[in-house]
């Protein structure tokens, strides 16, 4: 009864209230990366939407495009990324503010451990984002090979900052009663942090790790069956009400609206979405939307015609995964390259750089691929770039930002892929500035209206590449 009577006063206020701009809200982490934090948010979003009745709304804080593909099916609401490095607090208020709108609760899950950042000062952690969200805490803990040493751990994270909240733990990986029991045991008597729930240990929740983190939901055929799983392991162990009424603490918070004018649709930008390529945030393909693009959606594996459209956004993957399927389908390569080659905008950004080179080497394989770039994919066992980066445009970038001139750009990058056999002379839209792109000092390759790069790029306030983007295929449209 607690529960409905919890959401319906929430959806009362929301009916009654124009000042709102955001609803009950709670940060999801752990003390350190692989803790399982991923896994019970997506059970949390599922269980939540499935058998309690909320809109739920997942967050997801710093560069991912994985753990968002798994927290949107959950949810069935898109995931939105809330990142201190790429812009201003403002702007990640405004974000959260505008992804709110509609929901009941909105649940942020961070990266890596709770304190964990570039900062020393901490300033772009986990903890920053809930401080700035003003959203109690919930620490998901992996309880394998501990007990009663779990309670100095919660008390030195729950002292450490005065700024934020820790208003409750799940464990993780609990090995049965009897271990649930000393946690439990420990916790209460040494902290007043309120016990959530206990997960126990299940390799039938466990989702299959790749080198960029969890397998993405859009590659993997029995996704919604984990999701299910998922949820009722969640559903079964974790006190949903107690963890409603603490999402209910959050404190309102200033609002803003992060969304440009929208501009009526002039062009058609096609996008494959497939196994091979789906790494696209929900802020930049709303911010296409908005400057006007048509997003037409395809599958370079299975459909044998390229869309009618004005240009091609190839976002990254795990096309060394479907190379093979890539390969066999020689006509939708064979489009792709005389729509290049005929000069219609191009914008490839990882994965889709390596879908327009020459050819692509994994596990012994090789691999034909589009054929655009004089150069060849060899996927290695490290990565060759990771994290977050910044460049510089230079005169050569096809569609150069028009803001502050000479200022770096924040993005990022993760790749176990490089370049080899380079043909001739390249053109680099970019100088690296921190990380590593095409061979730690360039990226970006330039070929006539093609812009292949290992930089992930954000619409971030300060620079919004969707409209430049937008603005130059306009121009390549009139020019036609």
């Amino acid at each position: 009864m607690h529960n409905i009577f919890t959401l319906c006063n929430l959806r009362h206020t929301l009916a009654t209230s124009s000042q709102l701009t955001d609803m009950s809200h709670l940060y999801i982490s752990a003390a350190h990366k692989s803790s399982g934090k991923t896994t019970v948010t997506i059970g949390l979003c599922a269980a939540l939407r499935e058998h309690q009745g909320v809109i739920v709304q997942p967050f997801k804080k710093g560069p991912d495009y994985i753990d968002p593909l798994w927290l949107s099916a959950a949810a069935q609401r898109p995931c939105h990324n809330l990142d201190i490095f790429m812009e201003g607090e403002d702007a990640n208020l405004a974000v959260f503010s505008s992804a709110m709108a509609g929901a009941d609760i909105g649940i942020i899950e961070g990266n890596k451990g709770l304190f964990d950042g570039l900062s020393v000062d901490g300033s772009d952690s986990n903890a920053a984002m809930a401080e700035l969200l003003q959203a109690p805490v919930i620490l998901v803990i992996d309880t394998r090979g501990i007990t009663r040493g779990i309670a100095p751990l919660l008390h030195g994270y729950a002292t450490f900052s005065s700024a934020i909240r820790i208003a409750g733990v799940i464990f993780n990986q609990v090995g049965g009663e009897r271990h649930e029991g000393k946690l439990r045991q420990a916790v209460e008597h040494y902290t007043d942090i309120p016990v959530i729930g206990a997960v126990g240990r299940d390799p039938a929740l466990e989702i299959d790790e790749r080198h960029l983190g969890l397998m993405p939901s859009n590659e993997h055929q029995q996704s919604q069956k984990i999701i299910r799983q998922i949820s009722d392991a969640v559903r079964q162990s974790v006190d949903l009400d107690m963890l409603v009424s603490i999402a209910a603490t959050a404190p309102d918070l200033p609002g803003g609206n992060k969304d440009r004018p929208q501009v009526s649709p002039d062009i058609r930008i096609g996008i494959p979405r497939d196994a091979a390529f789906g790494f696209y945030y929900t802020g930049d393909l709303d911010a296409l939307q908005r400057a006007g693009a048509e997003l037409i959606f395809f599958d370079t594996l299975c459909d044998r015609q390229l869309p009618q459209v004005d240009a091609l956004f190839i976002g990254g993957g795990f096309p060394e995964s479907s190379m093979q399927a890539l390969e066999a389908n020689s006509r939708m390569r064979q489009q792709i390259a005389d729509f290049v080659e005929a000069g219609n905008p191009v914008y490839a950004e990882c994965g889709g750089l390596m879908y327009l080179c020459r050819s692509m080497s994994w596990n012994g394989k090789i691999c034909k691929m589009a054929g655009i770039i004089p150069a060849d994919v060899e996927m290695m066992q490290r990565p060759q770039g990771r994290g977050y980066v910044r460049v510089e445009e230079t005169d050569a970038h096809p569609w150069p930002h028009a803001g502050k001139q000479g200022g770096e750009i924040p993005a990022h990058e993760f790749h176990y892929s490089r370049l080899k056999n380079i043909a001739g002379p390249l053109k680099f839209a970019y100088r690296v500035r921190r990380g590593f792109g095409v061979d730690g000092r360039n990226d970006g390759i330039v070929y006539k209206n093609t812009l292949a790069s290992y930089t992930h790029l954000r619409d971030v306030e300060g620079h919004h590449w969707t409209q430049c983007f937008v603005n130059f295929v306009r121009t390549c449209k009139r020019e036609d």
